[in-house]
């Protein structure tokens, strides 16, 4: 490499002597131009002299190398180099010139801003001066103004006070001239112009002014509610109503005198007459508060003219429900009721058919005959709400009290159509004080209920055990008591309007079907010396049945509502953890999965018992043929007829009467559950405490297999299609033992070989033995004794 010190050296061969002290010459020219420049551009950076050096070797080297011939190239670099520096100085200069002139001239504006920025200071204070000596001249101005001002509207106020006075004068002065012409069409509508302006005042705080409006209004309403009142008493009377009993209602409705179109158009009229003062009627009426013990929806007034048709029906039940008559009976609710079903049955042909249509003709989007069932049902809420007190601490006559009211809302809704929007007497009964009551008098009748049942002579027959078709659950008469029971009561609170009182009778429930829970548990404990018995396999049918009529309540929509009620009052009170409660939400779970799981866990304890229970006794009748001599007995070839072992006729025996009688005494899907469990069991004994304790020639082998496969799996196959698959170890050792010596050896031989291997596996598989594994199969094989002499 050529540093830059050594560049003016001239080559290793002769040449002649001017020309290399030329070229030396020029070289070192223009290297010296080369590291000026280089020089320069590296302080610009803030190099130092060696830094430098090193720079210039290092870019000469880059760009001529060890080739001289491209010595050519430092002509172009110097010129790029000085045309650069050339720049770069231009660029200093003009900056250094430029930036002198831009800071003279910030300063130069700095100047004038502050110059200007006094000025408007300056004027600043001579504005303030200036305002302040006008507001000292001017304030005597402005409280003569103010005062001026407070007059004027002082004055206003009083004009409009006497405009509105002027205005309902008018008002009334032409309601005063339409009644001396009798013109009680206009007369009711300017009434209706009059109970609008008293609507608009509400919000004045002149309280004299509205006295004086609304006593116009309470004076001109009740001058033409008594005068149409009378004149639609007369029209009423004319079509003799009420209708007081049913033929009345038909004869009235059906078969009209000669002047039944005046009639009727009268009424039209004077229901119209009537309607125009429903404004007036709603704002002089005071809202009647409905008993401080019942929240029911809040409600408009009836229609005046509904209002004026009730009127007879309302002296009629007052004077015999809230009087001193004989009809007056605490223990009769049902009288009253039913007086009030009979009054709107009597009388929905003619809302229908007469006053609906004139509702419809004047756009009032009202149903007469709801209307109608409204102001008798208030009847109805405030003869309860007067009864209730004296009824709560008798136990019957509450009891009766609610079920006529629940019967008569029942009614009042499905045939009559009554919303449950409306107010209606389950907001009564849903009252803190009487809810309460309802809900101690329902736990203590149902639990009475399940006393008696469970010591009837006949709690555990069922009711259907002659009629094979109803009787697959087998069902105890206790137990389709006692979910009638909760059926009833379900009924009885599904209508009440509050979700948290539903949750409340849910709860009682609940608590019932656990009380049931714990009796059946006391009642069977007393049985488990024979759970094989009648009661005992009455008790466990009735477990099945309570758990499975729950679970499939589960699924019914109204539980399914209550379950997310319930999800939103254990949100806000916390009272369920995140699991629980995202359970509940996704309908992984029930309301009743806290009672299903204890029943279950009932009825298989009680399965449990059972299964163990024929299980010793089996495993005691299997006694002599676990002690058979599998080791000597004849072969199949020697056997005209293979015939099932003498000692396994007990085992046998036993195992068919138990299936049998319970069989007959559970319901089918226990009795599938209890052989499937006992099935298991006699699999694992047969195998095991058989099998595998005994060791089998030919004969042996070949008998245990008839045993099992022609005696022991058809018992089952009255209950499955392959009982042979539920005794999967007796199968496959069964095969495993009667193979084919050849099969055997070769099986043997592929099992020692390939130990835990596809090949022993596929082996296996091919013969039929799925379930065991290869060490039980290795065993089998090791309990024959017929293998041949191989001088081993």
């Amino acid at each position: 490499m050529l540093l830059a010190g050594q560049i003016g050296e001239g080559p290793a061969t002769p040449c002649c002597s001017e020309t290399a002290d030329g070229e030396r010459k020029n070289v070192e020219e223009k290297s010296d131009s080369i590291a000026a420049l280089a020089g320069d551009e590296q302080v610009s950076e803030g190099t130092d002299h060696g830094d430098l050096r090193s720079y210039v070797s290092a870019f000469i080297e880059k760009e001529v190398g060890n080739d001289l011939q491209s010595l050519k190239k430092l002509d172009k670099l110097v010129e790029q180099m000085t045309e650069s520096k050339m720049q770069l100085e231009e660029q200093v200069l003009t900056i250094s010139s430029e930036i002198p002139k831009r800071i003279q001239n910030a300063l130069k504006n700095a100047e004038e801003s502050k110059q200007f920025l006094n000025q408007f200071l300056e004027q600043e204070t001579h504005l303030l001066s200036s305002i302040d000596r006008h507001l000292l001249t001017a304030q005597p101005w402005m409280e003569d103004l103010g005062a001026m001002i407070n007059q004027i509207e002082e004055i206003e106020r009083h004009l409009a006070y006497l405009k509105w006075i002027s205005q309902i004068e008018e008002l009334s002065d032409s309601i005063q001239q339409y009644l001396m012409t009798s013109n009680v069409p206009e007369a009711a509508s300017t009434l209706v112009s009059m109970a609008e302006l008293d609507i608009q005042l509400q919000e004045s705080s002149c309280t004299h002014l509205l006295g004086f409006v609304r006593a116009t209004v309470k004076f001109w309403h009740k001058i033409l509610k008594d005068r149409l009142t009378s004149d639609f008493e007369e029209v009423l009377a004319q079509l003799h109503w009420p209708f007081i009993t049913p033929s009345q209602s038909q004869t009235t409705g059906l078969s009209r005198p000669a002047s039944a179109p005046e009639t009727q158009a009268n009424l039209e009229t004077v229901f119209c007459q009537l309607l125009k003062l429903q404004t007036s009627d709603e704002l002089l009426t005071e809202p009647k508060q409905p008993p401080e013990t019942c929240s029911p929806p809040a409600s408009t007034s009836v229609l005046l003219p509904i209002q004026v048709m009730l009127t007879p029906l309302q002296k009629r039940f007052r004077y015999h429900f809230r009087g001193n008559q004989q009809t007056n009976v605490l223990s009769k609710p049902e009288w009253y009721l039913a007086q009030v079903l009979l009054w709107i049955g009597n009388h929905t042909q003619f809302l229908d058919e007469k006053v609906q249509p004139i509702l419809d003709k004047v756009g009032c989007a009202v149903n007469a005959r709801l209307e109608f069932s409204r102001g008798l049902m208030a009847l109805v809420l405030e003869k309860l709400a007067a009864d209730i007190p004296c009824l709560l601490y008798d136990d019957n006559l509450f009891c009766h009290l609610v079920d006529e009211v629940l019967l008569f809302e029942r009614e009042l809704h499905s045939v009559h159509g009554y919303p449950s929007t409306f107010a209606n007497c389950t907001h009564i009964l849903s009252e803190e004080t009487c809810f309460q009551r309802w809900l101690t008098v329902e736990r203590k009748f149902a639990l009475q209920k399940m006393d008696s049942m469970l010591s009837s002579e006949a709690a555990w027959i069922s009711q259907y055990k002659d009629i094979t078709d109803m009787d697959e659950m087998k069902v105890p008469d206790c137990a389709e008591t006692f979910m009638t029971l909760l059926l009833v009561i379900t009924d009885r609170y599904k209508s009440l309007p509050i979700a948290s009182r539903k949750l409340q009778f849910l709860e009682l429930q609940k608590d019932l079907v656990d009380d049931f829970r714990i009796r059946l548990t006391q009642v069977m404990k007393e049985e488990t010396r024979a759970p094989l018995g009648f009661r005992y396999c009455a008790i466990l049918n009735a477990v099945n049945y309570i758990s499975t009529v729950l679970a499939d309540w589960a699924d019914n929509v109204f539980f399914l509502q209550l379950q997310q009620a319930a999800l939103e009052v254990f949100a806000d009170n916390n009272t369920l953890s995140k699991l629980q409660l995202g359970q509940l939400a996704s309908m992984e779970s029930s309301v009743f999965d806290d009672m299903i799981n204890l029943l279950e866990r009932l009825k298989h304890d009680m399965l449990t018992r059972q299964v163990d229970h024929v299980f010793r006794e089996v495993k005691d009748a299997a006694k002599l043929y676990r002690k058979e001599r599998w080791l000597s007995l004849p072969s199949q070839a020697e056997q005209a007829v293979m015939s099932l072992s003498s000692s396994a006729c007990p085992l046998l025996l036993t195992l068919r009467d138990r299936l049998l009688q319970l069989e007959q005494q559970l319901c089918f899907s226990l009795f599938k559950i209890f052989w499937q469990m006992l099935a298991e069991k006699l699999d694992v004994y047969i195998y095991q405490e058989i099998i595998l304790a005994n060791h089998f020639n030919d004969g042996g082998a070949a008998q245990l297999q008839f045993d099992m496969t022609r005696n022991l799996f058809p018992l089952f196959s009255h209950y499955c299609k392959r009982p042979e698959n539920y005794f999967k170890h007796v199968k496959e050792a069964c095969i495993v033992l009667n193979l084919s010596i050849g099969s055997a050896l070769l099986l043997k031989e592929v099992l020692q070989s390939a130990p835990g291997q596809p090949p022993a596996t596929a082996a296996l598989n091919e013969v039929g033995v799925y379930k065991l594994a290869q060490q039980d199969v290795e065993i089998l094989l090791n309990l024959r004794t017929n293998w041949p002499n191989t001088g081993k």
